[in-house]
């Protein structure tokens, strides 16, 4: 398997990414304007105005369903045709849905259902035990998208995520291959165990995850529960920083992070990683199979931003993991950690490409 990267420069470069995808076998790119006009008049995407650009529009989901699974009563949008085939989309820490508002309608465009849930901690997601552990253990976050599917009837699903959604996408891939048609991971091979984050880094690697140690203490834990925005604001800067968001897009997503359980659930996964928190027993021999690294054999694509600010691993490292068909893209153009809200059009290329594979 070998990696396939595309370079070029500015929007140029992000042009060619699209067209190289395009080749294999991916929709064609639709015009500015005819994106706008398809995210408006998609059911249950709204218009809001945007106070940093009062003359344009800001697309945000309204309609947000729910339905109990597993431990959850999960919020989650909706859209496409019933009928279609079923993608899955899982948003990152600290996002929330919004960063895929602009890849739905053009998913949904080409014949897909799209489902694009709140992960636990975020949104109008809620545990159904009021006692329940707040855990943001990988395997939790995983068996809570096969709980989705089982109450949604959905057998079989493209998956397409990143950051905690690429992971947790990829270990679904990973331990229920037979319920993933297809992957989508930026950043590629996430899956870890918590004696892999014992390990010591280099002192750089280390700097990058200086908010995993910030968490480890309780000082951090009422810090963040304190200052959740401007914290999540900080790292939206610091993992994109050619991305210019206004005030008004991270607004939309920052209301996601005043769920009740979310300052919780990101801690308890930050200590996890450390080894500084147990999990539930009920996911042990999960973590078990996570911790021997297993190979991914669904048709794949991994793809990255040449602006990553975040913390991430060379694809060269990860690409044996991959087993199945397989691709990795480079997306040129200044492109950071949230690729999809960043890149919307290369994303849904991804999926569709992927989906095709």
């Amino acid at each position: 398997m070998s990696d396939q990267g595309i370079r070029a420069g500015g929007k140029r470069r992000l042009v060619l990414a699209v067209a190289t995808l395009a080749v294999a076998g991916v929709q064609f790119m639709l015009p500015a304007t005819t994106l706008a006009q398809s995210v408006s008049a998609v059911p249950g995407i709204a218009a809001k105005a945007s106070q940093a650009l009062p003359s344009q529009t800001l697309p945000s989901f309204t309609a947000i369903k729910q339905v109990n699974a597993g431990d959850l009563n999960v919020g989650y949008v909706e859209e496409g045709p019933a009928n279609g085939q079923v993608v899955i989309l899982l948003h990152g820490w600290p996002y929330d849905i919004n960063s895929f508002v602009d890849v739905v309608p053009m998913l949904t465009k080409a014949g897909y259902r799209v489902i694009v849930p709140h992960l636990r901690g975020y949104g109008t997601t809620r545990f159904l035990d009021p006692n329940a552990l707040r855990n943001g253990e990988p395997a939790a976050l995983a068996s809570d998208v096969v709980a989705l599917m089982d109450a949604l009837k959905i057998d079989k699903a493209v998956l397409a995520g990143y950051d905690w959604g690429a992971r947790t996408a990829g270990i679904v891939a990973a331990l229920w291959p037979e319920r993933v048609k297809a992957l989508v991971a930026v950043s590629g091979y996430l899956i870890g165990s918590q004696e892999a984050g014992k390990q010591a880094l280099p002192p750089k690697a280390e700097l990058q995850w200086w908010y995993q140690f910030y968490f480890a203490t309780e000082r951090g834990r009422a810090g963040y529960d304190k200052n959740r925005h401007d914290f999540a604001k900080l790292i939206w800067q610091t993992a994109s920083p050619q991305w210019r968001f206004d005030d008004a897009t991270f607004d939309r997503s920052a209301v996601a992070l005043d769920n009740p359980d979310h300052v919780a659930i990101t801690v308890h996964n930050y200590r996890w990683r450390l080894g500084l928190a147990n999990g539930e027993a009920k996911y042990e021999a999960l973590e078990a199979k996570l911790a021997s690294f297993p190979a991914i054999t669904v048709p794949s694509i991994t793809m990255e931003g040449d602006a990553n600010g975040a913390p991430h691993p060379d694809p060269a490292t990860y690409a044996k993991r991959f087993t199945g068909k397989y691709r990795h893209v480079l997306i040129s153009g200044g492109i950071g950690h949230n690729l999809p809200q960043e890149a919307p059009r290369a994303f849904a290329d991804a999926v569709i490409s992927a989906d095709h594979l």
